[in-house]
C-alpha cells in the first residue's frame, strides 16, 4: 500500500482572487474544501474552525447553503432564503440582514461541512442538517436575541 508523504499547507489569499480560481476548478468537475472565514453562519459554523465541501452549483434550492457573488469580487457563503424567478435572497445564519444576487451569481452548492475538527462530513442533505435548518429558520423572529446570547457565551467560554 502506498502512503503519501504530502503535508497539508494552509494559504491565505484574498477572496476576490481565490474564488474565481475555485469556481474554475469546480467547472472542471472538482469538489473544493474551504476553511470558513467570518461569523455569518454562526452559531453552528465557526470562523477558522469549520470547513465546507462544495461543488459547482447546478440548482438553487431554498434552505441550502451556497457560495454566491453578491457584489463585484464579494463572495459569501450563506443560506438561500428565497428564490423568485432569477432573483435569489440569501441570509447568513448569524446575520439579521439579507443579501441579494441572481441565480447566475450562485457559484457553488455546499455538499456538507467538517465541523469542530471532525473527519466526518455533516451533509446538508442529511437528517441532522435538515433538522437544524428547519429549527433555525423558524427561529428567525427571535434570532437577534439568540445571537446576542451566543456572542456573550463565546466571550466567556469560547465557541460551542
Amino acid at each position: 500500500m502506498l502512503q503519501s508523504n504530502k503535508k497539508k499547507r494552509e494559504l491565505t489569499v484574498d477572496n476576490a482572487e481565490l474564488f474565481p480560481f475555485l469556481v474554475s476548478l469546480m467547472e472542471q468537475g472538482h469538489t473544493v474544501t474551504l476553511k470558513l472565514k467570518g461569523v455569518s453562519m454562526r452559531p453552528f459554523l465557526e470562523d477558522e474552525r469549520d470547513v465546507a465541501l462544495m461543488r459547482l452549483a447546478t440548482e438553487v434550492v431554498e434552505g441550502e447553503p451556497v457560495l454566491a457573488e453578491v457584489g463585484k469580487g464579494h463572495f459569501v457563503l450563506h443560506r438561500v432564503l428565497k428564490v423568485e424567478g432569477e432573483e435569489v435572497t440569501l441570509l447568513g445564519d448569524g446575520n439579521l440582514a439579507t443579501e441579494h444576487c441572481t441565480k447566475g451569481d450562485v457559484k457553488a452548492q455546499v455538499i456538507g461541512f467538517y465541523r469542530k475538527g471532525r473527519q466526518t462530513l455533516d451533509r446538508v442533505d442529511g437528517r441532522k442538517w435538515r433538522a437544524y435548518s428547519c429549527v433555525w429558520m423558524r427561529l428567525r423572529p427571535v434570532r437577534r436575541y439568540l445571537l446576542a446570547i451566543y456572542r456573550r457565551w463565546i466571550r466567556l467560554f469560547g465557541p460551542i
